[in-house]
């Protein structure tokens, strides 16, 4: 079974076909920069399974926050310092936009993390956290956990090991004379106000004014602390489904105190879990805040949406995905990509075909279309006198369809910007104009093998085809016994400079007679 179905089968058990309303899946991200892709996994996750449960005839509304309201505790690398260092310890809200295209920080940064979530075919109902808090949702649960202030200390030391001072409440008031919330202490709630103190030097990163008196923490004018704050949310918005990562669901983490609060607290039922493995890139975990990692906005740009959501969808929760664009993760992608429209056409119905509707936004499955390999037409468009459709043509063995061409212009359009930007260098390829030094070293078994490839060629009037040669060049492994690594890389030294290549094959077929003669015959001297 398929994990999106399998967990809302989980999902059914829990809450039945009708709950009498529609669950409510949920996810948020705070918006401290440029959003990471890593935070695209739990949204994809979130929003899949939303779209599973649609299949499933359950009735669900998939909600995204946009946190705006957590306070500024950093600058990103890719902005200026003096500019924004005053702003530290503001909520993010309150902090002013890179430039006037947005009314502040988080909005900035958000419009482009949300035009990516759309582009890639996800379609949540957006809301700002500082919306809840300034609208008066959640001024109900800060008064409870203002009033069960001792039973959150408790749990914080019990479940997470956490000690909290006997006066110490479960808020952050923005100060009334500088603005920030990180540099405020909260004591002594009397049903309306706290006590509140502005400190010079609670932290290291932020500067107090010194300010102290009384403040209402309603309205917008206080929030929760994050593991107070994450079930508040779920009993004000109604969550019915929420997960997290992985580092959220340890025992004693965040979702744990979480929990324990929102039962012993909020007198509210959890949500249903999702933990999840990361999104890493290059094999690292990423901070939006501290400017580190690839941004959402510079992965999806390298892959259509399709891709990308295969990218996002193909592993099963509880394995990690790694995006390394400086490696071989485009081509695999594509490659998986091709098995899975290959089987689907065929009428293969499973897990398989699943994750190649879900890979499609809206599930708008394209006709059957020939698919050259993503690693040949990375070839190809290195190759100027080759050109593509008429290559694909060849290789498809049929002319092609409109369909066929638009798939292909498109793959040509995002391996050019990859070969551009990331490719290693083993997919990077120059036919050489002059035989490479390389080649000028080649043993005699190696000269010899080749020497028989050009009387084959020789001895057809034109160039044979890549099927032809590929029997050919097999059959000259046997006949002059020579290692497959020795004869393909004396091919590939000869024409590229390199010891590696495409199928050697199909690449030499491509290429102009004459010119494959005089180099074989110049190599073998």
């Amino acid at each position: 079974m398929f994990w999106a179905d399998r967990i809302v089968a989980d999902i059914e058990r829990r809450f039945g076909k009708s709950s009498g309303r529609p669950i409510i899946v949920r996810d948020e991200k705070t918006v401290s920069g440029r959003v990471h892709v890593g935070s695209m996994r739990g949204l994809a996750i979130h929003g899949i399974v939303s779209e599973a449960l649609a299949d499933a005839g359950v009735s669900n509304v998939f909600k995204y926050e946009f946190n705006d309201f957590d306070p500024m505790d950093d600058i990103p690398s890719y902005l200026p310092r003096e500019k924004y260092e005053q702003y530290l310890g503001m909520p993010l809200n309150a902090v002013p936009s890179p430039d006037a295209s947005a009314n502040s920080f988080a909005e900035y940064f958000a419009k482009d993390f949300r035009e990516v979530i759309t582009g890639a075919g996800f379609s949540p109902e957006f809301y700002w956290s500082s919306e809840l808090y300034l609208s008066g949702a959640m001024d109900g649960v800060i008064r409870e956990a203002l009033l069960g202030a001792e039973a959150i200390r408790r749990i914080y030391e019990e479940v997470s090991g956490g000690h909290r001072e006997e006066n110490w409440l479960p808020l952050a008031v923005i100060c009334p004379t500088c603005g920030k919330m990180s540099t405020t202490e909260a004591t002594d709630f009397d049903g309306e106000t706290v006590a509140v103190r502005c400190l010079e030097n609670k932290v290291d990163w932020a500067r107090g004014c010194g300010f102290s008196g009384r403040v209402s923490p309603f309205g917008g004018k206080a929030k929760l602390p994050w593991k107070a704050e994450w079930p508040a949310k779920w009993k004000v918005v109604g969550v019915g489904v929420e997960g997290g990562g992985k580092d959220h669901s340890t025992k004693g983490g965040s979702r744990d105190v979480a929990s324990h609060i929102s039962r012993e607290v909020f007198h509210d039922e959890p949500p249903f879990d999702i933990p999840y493995e990361f999104f890493l890139v290059g094999g690292k975990k990423m901070s939006s805040s501290k400017g580190l990692g690839s941004s959402a906005r510079d992965i999806a740009s390298l892959v259509p949406p399709k891709i990308f959501r295969l990218a996002l969808l193909s592993k099963d929760i509880n394995q990690a995905i790694n995006f390394d664009p400086d490696g071989d993760t485009i081509p695999v992608l594509y490659d998986l990509y091709d098995k899975l429209a290959e089987s689907y056409h065929a009428g293969v119905r499973d897990d398989y075909s699943r994750l190649f509707e879900l890979a499609h936004p809206s599930k708008k499955i394209p006709v059957k279309t020939f698919l050259p390999r993503f690693s040949q037409v990375a070839f190809i468009v290195q190759m100027p006198h080759l050109d593509l459709e008429h290559e694909c043509s060849l290789i498809k063995g049929d002319i092609l369809t409109d369909e066929d061409r638009i798939e292909i212009r498109e793959r040509a359009q995002y391996a050019k910007q990859w070969l551009e930007l990331y490719a290693p260098e083993k997919f990077k390829f120059v036919l050489q104009k002059e035989m490479s030094e390389a080649a000028k070293e080649l043993s005699d078994v190696q000269k010899n093998a080749l020497k028989a490839l050009a009387d084959f060629i020789e001895s057809k009037e034109t160039m044979p085809d890549g099927e032809a040669m590929h029997h050919r060049i097999h059959e000259i492994k046997t006949e002059q016994n020579i290692t497959p690594a020795d004869l393909f890389s004396a091919v590939y030294l000869a024409f590229l400079g390199k010891a590696y290549g495409p199928k050697a094959g199909w690449f030499l077929s491509v290429l102009d007679r004459d010119f494959v003669l005089n180099r074989l015959r110049e190599v073998i001297g």
